[in-house]
């Protein structure tokens, strides 16, 4: 990951939840100085999926690699409403992490896409751990909206590479 304007400074992490997005990219994003947008602050609600996806894409992912400033519109989770703007910069490598984080028109794009999965017994252990009841009622429907989004961009057959968390 270098420090510069163009495509070479963006990396997408992707993959269903609970399989160590988060973390991953966490870690890659702190050693590489990188700024980190995590789709988890901009998904509409839990069927918003695609469109979280969409607004990064458009808001954050084509800006940067074009060597403009990106940003995005948080969602307030608690208010089920949207939130601030958050302002990307184009002179720093951005990590892109979430459900959605590669799609296809975005595959050219990016530096490296990166595709992390677990088993579904660990990834649903894992999400629950995290955030408990207020994911709970809401697994299926989002598993539903991943293997959609998955069958229709394919991550992990795009990916660079998959790393799959025990």
């Amino acid at each position: 990951m270098t420090n510069n304007t163009d495509s070479a400074g963006l990396v997408l992490i992707d993959g269903p939840s609970g399989s160590g997005k988060t973390d991953y990219a966490s870690a890659l994003a702190g050693r590489a100085g990188a700024t980190l947008v995590s789709l988890d602050e901009v998904y509409p609600g839990w069927d918003g999926l695609d469109a979280g996806s969409w607004h990064i894409h458009r808001n954050v992912l084509l800006p940067i690699s074009q060597g403009l400033p990106g940003r995005y519109q948080k969602w307030d989770w608690r208010l089920g409403a949207q939130g601030g703007w958050v302002d990307v910069s184009p002179h720093r490598p951005v990590v892109i992490e979430g459900c959605g984080a590669i799609r296809r028109e975005g595959f050219t794009i990016a530096a490296e896409r990166i595709w992390m999965d677990a088993a579904v017994e660990v990834r649903r252990w894992r999400a629950l751990e995290r955030d408990g009841d207020t994911y709970s009622p809401h697994w299926q429907r989002w598993a539903l909206q991943e293997e959609r989004f998955r069958a229709i961009h394919d991550g992990p057959g795009n990916a660079d590479v998959v790393v799959t968390t025990a």
